[in-house]
């Protein structure tokens, strides 16, 4: 008998590929429309949580999008990270890389500043008031402009002694890397990580030119990287990370079930994957959701489990605290798993 869901919990993890936006509960969605004068097309929360049936990626999207009309204070962002944050601590996480996407809120008339100073006032003081360390990662919306994006960055630019790095996200076919090529090696200049999702909907290509056009450090999803032998063949050589998200990928239709998942085979080649929630309010599960529901799903052992622990640490950007790093890499080796 499989040890029970809670009894996995405590397992040390970072996440690695979290879009801040996608946290957004129907209970909270609801509370700040009321704050804020919002009117949403849903009854109540269960309707809309009867929404969130998706039938690919941009039917997602538009609902994502749709609800992002209810943040807009300081208050409104700080809120929506707390409750992330609260939600992860206890599945474990001890840190988290989040995603964010401005141009969606300057596109609403909300403020780069209002929304980086809103998600600080709960990033600053995760690791005292949650116990998880963080870092920000600015996305560029993909379906939008390479002249947007620049405009993004440049508007960013007070606020990057509180953003780590850079991603791309939303609508990935017919928007490949190489769009963005002048933004990310802006971003470069200014020091800031880079990260891109590549290889979801989109072809293994996208993950090639994502290495060697924006010079990613991490791909986030590259599920279609197995499609490619080769390309398989240089991530392992590389070292290169991937961010997937298990359950986002059944709900997006990517894999037809769980059980279809890629990820043995992956983990069996050699490849640095770590396991992720995604857009976890919309794909039903944070992070601890998508570890239980791989072992479960997959038969991943401890041993398996473990090193996808230790693999989101180890790709992290958390080289300016390396002794946080070692830290949480001792907790992960530490973790006794309950008998089976």
């Amino acid at each position: 008998m499989k040890a029970p869901y809670d009894a996995l919990m405590p397992l040390p993890k970072a996440e690695l590929h979290l879009h801040i936006e996608g946290t957004l509960e129907p209970e909270l969605a609801f509370a700040l429309a009321a704050r804020n004068g919002v009117s949403l097309p849903y009854a109540d929360e269960d309707a809309l949580r009867e929404a969130y049936r998706f039938e690919d990626l941009q039917s997602f999207l538009n609902l994502y999008y749709e609800l992002m009309a209810v943040l807009r204070t300081e208050r409104d962002f700080e809120d929506l990270a707390n409750a992330y944050l609260a939600r992860a601590a206890a599945q474990g996480v001890r840190h988290a890389e989040i995603f964010f996407d401005p141009q969606a809120h300057l596109a609403r008339g909300v403020e780069m500043g209002t929304v980086v100073e809103g998600l600080w006032r709960a990033l600053g003081s995760s690791r005292e008031n949650h116990g998880v360390s963080t870092r920000l990662i600015l996305c560029f919306l993909r379906d939008e402009s390479a002249a947007s994006a620049l405009e993004t960055l440049d508007a960013a630019k007070p606020y990057l002694d509180r953003i780590t790095g850079v991603g791309l996200d939303s609508a990935e076919v017919g928007h490949p890397p190489v769009k963005f090529r002048e933004v990310y090696e802006a971003a470069a200049a200014l020091g800031l990580h880079r990260v891109a999702h590549a290889g979801e909907e989109g072809p293994p290509a996208y993950v090639v030119e994502a290495l060697d056009v924006l010079g990613v450090e991490r791909i986030d999803h590259g599920l279609r990287s197995v499609e490619d032998p080769a390309l398989v063949e240089r991530l392992v050589r590389e070292r290169v990370p991937l961010t997937l998200c298990p359950l986002s990928n059944v709900r997006l239709r990517t894999v037809d079930t769980l059980a279809d998942h890629p990820l043995p085979a992956m983990l069996e080649a050699g490849l640095m994957c770590t396991v992720n929630s995604d857009d976890p309010a919309y794909f039903g599960g944070y992070a601890g959701d998508n570890f239980d529901a791989v072992r479960e799903a997959l038969g991943l052992t401890g041993e398996r489990l473990r090193e996808l622990a230790r693999n989101s640490f180890l790709a992290s950007f958390l080289e300016d605290d390396e002794e946080l790093r070692a830290r949480y890499l001792a907790e992960v080796d530490a973790y006794e798993f309950p008998a089976a």
